[in-house]
């Protein structure tokens, strides 16, 4: 059974008191629920506190980037061991905005993927395709490239420890989202690209999650849909009330 989970990345936003107040605030209302894993990424310098207002709780912490190396003259950099030493078990890694800002490309993020699995960290690998390339017909190609870049030389068993978030470019913060069909159409490209890659078995197990404009009034028909596994929130996610609606509201498998 491939587990659902529910991630929120706050991206650029909350200060240390704000973020506790909503860390503080979900810690108390996210109950531990058969199949469903809740994650939240907030900003690098209050990672520590906020391993540590969640610890023993049902809400897990996630870094929104990382560097691929260990240590070294990497002004600005955060590496895998700092993280794993502080207590944060995920990371995203190949966030379209990471991409379009900050040169992120399908080189990086597969060392990325290789340097937060070695040090067993789950990585969020994220792909996503623009506008543009959805009005050309080039979707499909584009996603399954991203795909077969982000996870090559990679082995089968650690797949198993990968999850997978489809952004389409457009629909991040736009208020524009991809219908059910849309986001299930794309979802289940990804999968069958990874079965491709390993075997379809594999392919069953990883979890895959929609991004783009998901709120509490969308999560459940997103859900229901057989590849969508959960959700990587963004705006939904900086308020307790917003991100408890999709929490409550998403489909457990």
């Amino acid at each position: 059974m491939r587990k659902t989970i529910i991630a929120g990345n706050w991206k650029m936003n909350h200060t240390g008191e704000e973020g506790a107040a909503v860390l503080k605030s979900l810690v108390e209302r996210v109950t531990a629920k058969d199949g469903m894993e809740v994650v939240v990424a907030p900003v690098f310098p209050y990672l520590a506190s906020a391993v540590q207002i969640t610890a023993g709780s049902s809400v897990t912490i996630s870094a929104q980037n990382m560097h691929w190396k260990d240590t070294g003259a990497y002004t600005g950099e955060v590496s895998p061991a700092m993280l794993i030493d502080i207590g944060v078990t995920h990371v995203i890694i190949g966030h379209s905005e990471r991409r379009e800002y900050f040169n992120e490309t399908d080189e990086t993020v597969n060392l990325k993927v290789k340097a937060a699995l070695s040090h067993k960290l789950t990585p969020i690998v994220c792909c996503g395709e623009s506008l543009e390339q959805r009005e050309r017909g080039e979707m499909k190609a584009w996603i399954e490239g991203q795909i077969r870049h982000a996870f090559a030389d990679i082995a089968a068993e650690d797949m198993t420890k990968v999850v997978i978030a489809y952004e389409p470019i457009w629909a991040i913060g736009t208020g524009r989202t991809a219908t059910h069909e849309q986001a299930q159409e794309v979802c289940a490209i990804i999968r069958r690209m990874v079965g491709t890659l390993y075997n379809s078995a594999l392919a069953d197990r990883i979890s895959i999650l929609y991004g783009g404009s998901v709120k509490g009034g969308n999560i459940a028909v997103l859900t229901q849909c057989a590849d969508i596994d959960g959700a990587l929130v963004g705006g939904a996610s900086l308020q307790a009330d917003d991100f408890m609606d999709i929490i409550d509201h998403a489909v457990v498998k």
